[in-house]
């Protein structure tokens, strides 16, 4: 690791957005600008930040079924998941913070906002010096077939924030919370209210599914993986041995072995 590198050296824009803003607004920003979360502004103070996943979480409950996603605003989807720093910190000081929190927030002298640094930024700089098979995380799969319904249930209850898709137990895609926000933001906007109960039932995983599917064998080393991260702009690399699944590295995993 470079001692002489400093917060500053890695930090990014910061994306921001009003906590009065709509929902679909947040996402649309997310995924435009490919980042995860934004954060969240009140009167130009920082609140909190918003998700992906916590986008996915609101318009996935029954109890917001009837009401349009472009009448949910950020403020009730706000989460606290950051910290803060300053520009001239040690850039060795991201590294504990980035294994407890998804954003780093980088705020000058006076406390204005003037970055942020997430696992994506540190990843540019540090890799974790270890063979690739020590940042492979089990990989959970589920059916094309399968409800979609079904599927949030397995996320929200087993806590799991990506499934592997199979079809007669081949590989064929990935599911995230970005492809449920994405999948529940079109069908509210498209489905009238009173049949939505009924259709959602019907939504399917291979309905919502992103292919292709982007794998590296477990005989690649550690860049190739990390700089596949990079060029595609995705979180999660799927690890095969021969034709079988052998896990899967996420940004999360490799910023745990640093």
């Amino acid at each position: 690791m470079n001692d002489e590198l400093f917060v500053k050296d890695i930090m990014s824009r910061p994306v921001t957005i009003s906590k009065s803003a709509v929902i679909t607004e947040a996402l649309d920003k997310m995924l435009g600008e490919g980042i995860d979360p934004l954060i969240v502004l009140n009167n130009n103070t920082v609140v909190g930040t918003v998700s992906r996943r916590s986008v996915a979480e609101k318009l996935g409950t029954k109890r917001n079924s009837t009401i349009s996603p472009n009448s949910i605003h950020v403020a009730s989807t706000v989460e606290e998941d950051f910290t803060t720093v300053y520009p001239d910190q040690d850039i060795e000081i991201l590294v504990p913070l980035l294994q407890a929190y998804k954003l780093v927030i980088v705020y000058d002298d006076e406390h204005r906002l003037v970055g942020k640094v997430t696992a994506q930024d540190l990843l540019r700089v540090y890799r974790p010096a270890g063979p690739l098979a020590e940042v492979i995380e089990k990989a959970y799969t589920i059916d094309t077939e399968e409800r979609v319904v079904h599927l949030r249930r397995r996320m929200i209850d087993d806590n799991i924030l990506r499934f592997i898709v199979t079809d007669h137990d081949q590989a064929i895609g990935i599911v995230t919370e970005t492809d449920v926000a994405v999948a529940m933001r079109n069908f509210r906007e498209i489905v009238e209210d009173k049949h939505q109960d009924h259709r959602i039932r019907n939504l399917l995983v291979k309905d919502i599914m992103s292919t292709p599917l982007m794998s590296v064998d477990a005989g690649a080393n550690m860049d190739d993986v990390v700089d596949l991260m990079a060029t595609k702009n995705i979180s999660t690399v799927p690890i095969t041995s021969g034709e079988c699944l052998a896990g899967i590295v996420t940004r999360e995993s490799l910023i745990k072995a640093l």
